[in-house]
């Protein structure tokens, strides 16, 4: 009989280098979680400064890992809770980012960042936006879409744009609605409009999730699960379409507004491949890949495949039910994170520097409001008033950036214009 050869031990130093990595990864996750004063350099350490010996501990022993949502709703679309429930729920699981992500609307942006500033969280304002598969762009066909748009802490740039889209959706929203319901009262299950309505909340588009719940409530299904199976489904005896744009559309919508766009539950789709090619061409950075039970076959190889960031998060609604993932139970990889921000964070560096140049422009107390829309400003409480224009630009990168976007977004241009200009009324 040969010998057969011995495998060599692995070398120390390989071993190593997936540690570093991540621990390199924990340290500026973590610096942008939280940011704080960058400590003073220890010419004792310089050597070894390429890897901080907290986040190396803690990297290798498998703690301090920041735990992110990237997709989580509220009363202000399908979501059961408020967003500073919602917050408070996030807090007590754990997360340090939370995302809001409501469906076509950032009305609730607000109030989570206000409940986030005082657990010590980030926000990262963002929205699922509904929008329609359709190869040949015929208005009414189709298959529906959901796509995230994330957006940094001053929230998207060019805002008008982006919310006379999502305002159409919404009005979209109320005809579908009806349309689903006049299809239900055919098929002898009358639900009432304003039995909708009530469940949606005052002001929300109702949507598939509020039809649902009537549906359980009036006792024609026994849960949400069998509504949508027996009748809302995609491809369902009630199933109606709304104004929802294309999936090109909306993906291009987020780049120019400042945003990173992921593809949402792409295992819902009917072909999902044709439909990431799609998305892919107009511009998409990510898709979700991850959920509570883990990633789901197929669609790790298809991230891979068009080169998308693999993301993924809860789609917590608050519903209460046993088969419903808890808020931050989908609990990314430390690597994943950092991908995600090295992605982002010039981005959003850019939308914001986007917003301040137009407030140069004019600068008056109501632009102010609107730039201060989503991005709360932690040492001002709105009573005293700005000496000059300078003064917001220097508050805003304190309470939008950490400390290396600060070093590496130049906004020259904006102080020049803002350096002789006082706020007008």
């Amino acid at each position: 009989m040969g010998s057969k050869k011995r495998a060599r031990p692995s070398r120390g130093k390989k071993k190593a280098r997936p540690c570093a990595d991540q621990a390199l990864a924990l340290e500026y996750v973590r610096a942008w979680a939280h940011p704080a004063p960058p400590p003073e350099p220890s010419t004792a350490d310089a050597g070894n400064s390429f890897l901080p010996p907290q986040a190396a501990r803690m990297a290798c022993g498998g703690a301090g890992n920041v735990l992110f949502e990237l997709h989580s709703h509220s009363k202000h679309s399908d979501g059961f809770l408020s967003p500073s429930a919602l917050v408070e729920r996030a807090h007590r699981n754990g997360v340090k980012v939370l995302s809001l992500t409501d469906h076509d609307t950032m009305a609730g942006i607000p109030e989570a960042m206000s409940a986030a500033h005082k657990f010590g969280m980030r926000i990262i304002p963002g929205v699922e936006i509904s929008a329609i598969h359709s190869p040949r762009q015929i208005p009414g066909s189709g298959e529906p879409v959901h796509i995230l748009a994330y957006y940094g802490m001053c929230g998207p740039s060019r805002f008008d744009e982006l919310d006379s889209m999502l305002l159409n959706i919404r009005d979209g929203r109320f005809l579908r609605a009806k349309n689903m319901l006049a299809k239900l009262n055919t098929l002898k299950v009358p639900i009432k409009w304003e039995h909708v309505t009530k469940i949606a909340g005052e002001g929300v588009a109702p949507g598939r999730l509020h039809i649902a719940r009537a549906l359980v409530e009036a006792g024609y299904v026994d849960n949400v699960r069998e509504a949508f199976n027996k009748y809302l489904g995609n491809d369902g005896p009630a199933y109606a379409t709304g104004s929802e744009p294309f999936i090109e559309t909306v993906v291009q919508m987020i780049s120019r507004t400042g945003g990173i766009s992921a593809l949402a539950h792409p295992w819902s789709l009917k072909n999902p491949d044709a439909v990431i090619r799609s998305l892919k061409s107009a511009g998409l950075d990510a898709m979700e890949v991850y959920r509570s039970d883990g990633k789901v076959d197929g669609f790790s190889e298809l991230a891979e495949k068009y080169g998308l960031l693999k993301l993924g998060g809860s789609d917590f609604h608050g519903k209460g039910t046993k088969d419903e993932s808890d808020v931050g139970a989908v609990k990314l990889a430390i690597t994943t994170l950092s991908s995600f921000l090295e992605m982002a964070r010039p981005i959003w560096c850019s939308a914001m520097k986007d917003i301040l140049l137009k407030f140069a422009e004019a600068p008056s107390a109501a632009n102010l409001g609107k730039i201060l829309k989503f991005g709360q400003l932690v040492s001002f409480d709105g009573s005293a008033p700005f000496d000059s224009g300078t003064d917001v630009v220097n508050l805003c990168l304190t309470s939008w950036l950490s400390y290396d976007d600060m070093e590496a977004v130049e906004l020259e241009e904006v102080r020049s214009k803002l350096a002789c200009s006082a706020i007008k009324a």
